[in-house]
């Protein structure tokens, strides 16, 4: 039996879950949004929580049989009829008996997008000799942040756009006063954004260097500066990070960030 939950629900602060916590962060800012729809099973062994427009997240509890997960599963099929789901994030395996069922109930195909290692930070190993300051992002640095939100936007996804088509979005990330920029002699060379803290964590997204400044250290510099900004507040810092991307992961690595389960994201055709 399913039911809509909230994010203050304990289903969020009970043991089954937070043993998946750093994996499954995400769900906790989907279940702040108005426009999302969080479902969980009456015993609390599964979570559905998907923001309108944006891929589904499924969490299914490792204690829970086959035979009870097979049921919800089919429960949550039906309560799903009719909504067009892009698609589904989560355990690799989870996600693709999902998407088996889901694609097979609904006449779909289905093609894995991205595959993702979640990472934790608790101990921060700050990278030595990196010149540069952190520096909060500002107004002035408008123009900037717009490249580097279109820098990121080609290397992460390999969407290309113009610098301009990102100003409201440049404006929106610094207006949260939670974006920073590692600073040379005063010229922004690299990027990261807090985006989001939830009551035991804080994830990190947004990492970006053009490609003039890397292998400088930059990118560890503003990371390693972010969580120990993060721990000082007692939250443990997270991040995903793209599986097709070992720089940035052996980045991560370095200063701190501890493996702590793959996410996978497929997209429904």
């Amino acid at each position: 039996m399913w039911q809509k939950f909230g994010v203050k629900d304990p289903v969020l602060r009970q043991n089954m879950f937070m043993a998946d916590e750093v994996q499954y962060n995400l769900i906790h800012r989907i279940c702040e949004s108005e426009r999302s729809t969080c479902l969980k099973a009456s015993n609390e062994t599964m979570i559905f929580a998907q923001t309108e427009g944006h891929n589904a997240w499924l969490w299914i509890s490792k204690e829970l049989a086959a035979e009870p997960k097979n049921k919800l599963l089919q429960e949550l099929l039906e309560i799903l009829k009719g909504n067009e789901l892009p698609g589904i994030s989560g355990d690799r395996a989870t996600v693709e008996h999902f998407a088996n069922v889901y694609s097979e109930a609904n006449g779909l195909q289905f093609v894995p997008y991205m595959i993702m290692e979640s990472y934790v930070c608790s101990e921060v190993r700050k990278p030595a000799h990196i010149e540069g300051i952190l520096h909060l992002a500002t107004r002035k640095h408008l123009e900037t942040v717009a490249e580097f939100l279109a820098g990121f936007s080609e290397a992460a996804y390999g969407v290309k756009v113009e610098p301009s088509s990102q100003i409201s979005a440049a404006e929106s990330a610094i207006e949260t006063g939670n974006l920073y920029l590692w600073l040379v002699d005063g010229h922004p060379v690299s990027m990261a954004n807090i985006a989001h803290r939830s009551p035991r964590h804080a994830r990190i997204n947004a990492v970006y260097t053009p490609s003039a400044f890397r292998k400088k250290g930059y990118a560890s510099a503003v990371v390693a500066e972010l969580c120990s900004i993060l721990i000082s507040e007692g939250l443990d810092p997270m991040l995903y990070a793209d599986l097709k991307n070992p720089d940035a992961n052996k980045v991560y690595q370095n200063i701190g960030f501890v493996k702590s389960g793959q996410v996978a994201d497929i997209k429904f055709k």
